[in-house]
């Protein structure tokens, strides 16, 4: 039965599959590895123009490893999940330093580098070195849920387990590539989460969750839970056409990345400022409140437009710096700080 699902999937990947996306018709590694690890909880349609501008600017393992961190960050502004671009600089760096500047083939150094899972290191050996290797992304947990009538929250570990061991099951002795691929693309773009296309599904004739009326509640959703709800303010300093930017820590949300400064509470915004910042202020104009999502929480965000007079000469503080509207717009920014700054 595993190879006749196969034969069908690869069948219908070759007619009706897709095959122009930038990082197909390449064993590259380095490219594919790129494309895996932006495509990580973001759409194909997303990621395209940043990945083609990611590699156009760092075209290989060594010009990523040697580049500032800054100007990794820069390039995936607005891609969100920042972590992913710091751990891709960091893995870059491992396989110049460890690897000799050559993408490890073995699974278990792929699996190894910063931000790579089991997953997406099967994805990476597939599509470079033809390995045999089960994935489970997204899509493909549920085209497998779906498949082989597996309930629950796929987050679980007993069901997760479930899952990869009908993954590894279904494997075909050859053409993995192909087979790889085509269930992302049936995931994608016909086993849907919603209003999926089942009459069009080569595999609806084997589907358990077609055969007992079970598709609409396969996979079993993530178990409700409320978002906390935050709030903070950002400093949006202005002066002279310019605009004070801050570094933010090295981990945590929007790490690494430069952003408006925040405090947490309402003080005295005057004397703060020109204590912190050295900055004199003419003027506070409150902006309209800017709502963003993250995975764990939610965040309001209410900016406040402070004019400034004069700076007040003192040592600068590490991680501060004035920026003209231009270059804090194509700085290393996350996308509430870019809409907060579209408005000025």
């Amino acid at each position: 039965m595993a190879s006749g699902i196969a034969a069908k999937l690869t069948t219908w990947q070759k007619k009706h599959g897709r095959h122009d996306l930038p990082w197909q018709g390449t064993r590259d590694p380095y490219a594919i590895w790129l494309s895996e690890i932006m495509l990580q909880q973001t759409q194909v349609a997303t990621v395209i123009p940043y990945y083609n501008r990611f590699l156009a600017h760092f075209p290989g393992v060594a010009e990523l490893a040697a580049a500032p961190l800054d100007e990794v960050l820069r390039l995936w502004s607005g891609l969100g999940y920042y972590s992913r671009a710091r751990n891709l600089h960091k893995a870059a760096q491992v396989v110049v330093n460890e690897h000799g500047g050559r993408f490890p083939r073995r699974f278990e150094d792929v699996t190894a580098l910063p931000g790579v899972g089991r997953s997406t290191a099967a994805a990476i050996c597939v599509f470079s070195f033809g390995a045999r290797h089960a994935i489970l992304d997204g899509n493909v947990k549920r085209v497998l849920a779906r498949l082989r009538g597996v309930k629950g929250y796929a987050g679980e570990k007993k069901v997760a387990d479930r899952l990869w061991q009908e993954a590894e099951r279904l494997l075909p002795r050859r053409g993995i590539e192909v087979y790889t691929q085509g269930l992302m693309d049936l995931g994608s773009s016909v086993c849907t989460r919603g209003k999926p296309r089942c009459n069009d599904c080569p595999l609806h004739g084997d589907c358990v969750a077609l055969k007992r009326g079970w598709v609409a509640g396969l996979p079993s959703p993530r178990p409700r839970k409320v978002l906390p709800h935050k709030r903070t303010t950002m400093l949006v300093l202005t002066r002279a056409g310019e605009v004070l930017l801050e570094k933010r820590p090295p981990t945590g949300i929007w790490g690494g990345m430069w952003c408006l400064p925040e405090v947490a509470r309402h003080p005295d915004l005057e004397a703060y400022c020109l204590k912190r910042f050295g900055a004199r202020v003419l003027e506070v104009e409150t902006m309209p409140t800017l709502a963003h999502g993250f995975t764990h929480f939610s965040l309001d965000i209410r900016p406040l437009h402070l004019r400034v007079s004069a700076l007040v000469p003192q040592a600068a503080e590490p991680g501060l710096t004035w920026l003209s509207l231009e270059d804090a717009r194509g700085a290393a920014i996350p996308t509430p700080v870019r809409k907060i700054l579209a408005q000025l």
